[in-house]
């Protein structure tokens, strides 16, 4: 099953978890310093919450589809060659305390999108390439 993903960049995460876990009914999936994230049932939903700046509003992060194999990850990035868009792509690559294999595009209003599959956890937040758009990465 392939969800949405909703990456905001918060000013406290600790009550942004707090009010996430009230408005959808489930604890983090996922928690680690200056990070969490919600592994949402109904709806389908990957919220990802980031550490921001103290005086910050919450603002968006990312955009991004999880899917379930690299394989999809792949049959993604040629549709989305095929249809005349501009891809990066990071394979093995650690972001947001994941191993992962992803595919990124831009949207029209400047908003980055990643296909992407999880591989395992990861110890780092950040990634080490700057090949793609900002993921996970201070502003």
């Amino acid at each position: 099953m392939s969800r949405v993903q909703l990456a905001l960049r918060v000013a406290d995460l600790e009550g942004s978890v707090a009010f996430y876990t009230k408005l959808f009914g489930v604890e983090p999936a996922k928690r680690r310093p200056g990070y969490a994230n919600f592994t949402v049932t109904e709806p389908p939903l990957k919220l990802v919450l980031i550490e921001g700046e103290p005086d910050e509003n919450t603002r968006l992060d990312h955009l991004g589809v999880e899917v379930e194999s690299t394989e999809r990850v792949t049959a993604a990035t040629t549709r989305l060659k095929d249809a005349g868009l501009t891809t990066a792509e990071e394979n093995d690559t650690s972001c947001c305390y994941a191993l992962q294999d992803k595919v990124w595009v831009t949207g029209p209003g400047g908003e980055p999108w990643e296909i992407y599959v999880v591989k395992a956890d990861a110890d780092t937040l950040t990634r080490a390439t700057d090949a793609a758009p900002a993921c996970c990465t201070p502003s």
